[in-house]
C-alpha cells in the first residue's frame, strides 16, 4: 500500500511540472462513471467533468472523455462504443456494479489500456493497475463503534444497504465487525439502492414491523434522508440515532447544528474521481508511473471538526 499523501502529491506535482509536450500522438483517457442518480454520484459527475476540462485545457496532447451511464448495462454498452471508436490509452472507471462490469473492463485491459478503478471495485482486482477509494470498512466500523458507545453496548438496530457492490459489502462487514463484541442486535438488513425514496419506503416497513428500534444505520446519506423523513412522519420516539455516511453537506450541516439524532458523520468524498483522473494522466505526461492502491481516510466527523468538511456550494 502506498502512502496516499505522498503518491497524490507526486502525481499532481508531476502534472504541474510537466509541460504540454508529450510526444507523438494524442493520449486518450476515457472516464466511465454512473449518471447522477443520487447526490454522491452527482458529486462524482461534477468533479470528473471539472478534471476533464482542466486537463484538456492544460495538455493539448491529452484528451479526457467523460461518459456517464444510468445503469450497468448502459455502462457496458458505453465501454464497447468507446473501444470501437477510439484507441484508449487509459480507462478510469467507477463501475455501476462490480459483477456486471468486471468482464467488460477486462476486455479493455486486454486491449492494452491502463486501468484505474475508483470506489466500487471489480470482482477481479488483478484487472486494475490503480485503485482509488475511500476506506469503506472504516465508514462502517467507525459508525458502529459510535453506536456501541452511545447505546451502552445494547439495543436493536435496523440497517439499509446500497446496491450489490464490493464497497457495500465492505461497509456492512465493517459495521458488523464494529458491533461484534456488543449486545447490539441487527433486526433487519435490506437493500435500498442508495436511493432516498427507496429508503423512505423500506424505513416505513421497518417501523411497521419492529416496535422497538434504538438506532438506524443507512450506509449512504441519500438513504439517510429518506430514513429521517420516515421517522419524522411516524412520530416514533424510540429511535435515538439515525446515521449515514459519505459526507453530504446536508448531513454535515446537521452535525454542525448539534442534531441529536444525527450527531456524527463519516466522509467518503466524491472528489476521489478527480484524484484518480489526475493520477492516471500522470502516467503519460508527468513521468510518474503509478501502480497499487490509494485509500482515503474516513475519520469521525463531529461537531468539533464538522466545518472542515462542510462545503455549501458543492453539489453534494
Amino acid at each position: 500500500m502506498f502512502n496516499k499523501k505522498w503518491i497524490v502529491a507526486a502525481a499532481v506535482g508531476s502534472l504541474l511540472i510537466a509541460g504540454p509536450a508529450l510526444g507523438a500522438g494524442k493520449k486518450v483517457i476515457a472516464v466511465s462513471i454512473p449518471a447522477a442518480d443520487h447526490g454522491w454520484t452527482a458529486g462524482v459527475v461534477y468533479h470528473a467533468q471539472a478534471a476533464a476540462k482542466e486537463i484538456n485545457a492544460a495538455f493539448p496532447d491529452v484528451e479526457v472523455i467523460v461518459k456517464t451511464s444510468p445503469s450497468a448495462a448502459a455502462q457496458v454498452s458505453a465501454l464497447e462504443d468507446l473501444q470501437a471508436t477510439r484507441k484508449l490509452d487509459a480507462l478510469v472507471i467507477l463501475p455501476y456494479s462490480s459483477e456486471e462490469l468486471t468482464t467488460p473492463v477486462k476486455a479493455v485491459k486486454d486491449a492494452g489500456s491502463f486501468i484505474t478503478v475508483v470506489d466500487r471495485g471489480l470482482n477481479d482486482p488483478t484487472i486494475q493497475d490503480l485503485y482509488v477509494a475511500g476506506d469503506n470498512i472504516a465508514v462502517g466500523k467507525t459508525t458502529a463503534k459510535f453506536l456501541v458507545d452511545k447505546l451502552g453496548g445494547k439495543g436493536n438496530l435496523v440497517v439499509l444497504r446500497g446496491i450489490p457492490t464490493v464497497i457495500d459489502d465492505e461497509r456492512i462487514q465493517g459495521f458488523k465487525d464494529g458491533i461484534k463484541d456488543s449486545q447490539l442486535k441487527i433486526l433487519d438488513i435490506q437493500y435500498a439502492n442508495w436511493n432516498s425514496d427507496d429508503a423512505f419506503k423500506l424505513m416505513q416497513d421497518y417501523l411497521a414491523k419492529y416496535p422497538q428500534i434504538d438506532a438506524v444505520w443507512a450506509n449512504d446519506d441519500d438513504m439517510l434522508l429518506g430514513v429521517l423523513e420516515a421517522v419524522k412522519q411516524s412520530g416514533r420516539k424510540d429511535i435515538k440515532y439515525a446515521l449515514g455516511g459519505n459526507g453530504m453537506k446536508d448531513i454535515v450541516k446537521k452535525v454542525i447544528d448539534g442534531d441529536t439524532m444525527t450527531p456524527i458523520e463519516t466522509p467518503y468524498p466524491p472528489s476521489m474521481i478527480k484524484t484518480a483522473i489526475y493520477m492516471s494522466v500522470a502516467q503519460f505526461v508527468g513521468q510518474a508511473p503509478v501502480r497499487g492502491s490509494v485509500k482515503l481516510d474516513a475519520p469521525l466527523i463531529t461537531q468539533a471538526n464538522a466545518r472542515e468538511y462542510y462545503f455549501p456550494d458543492s453539489p453534494f
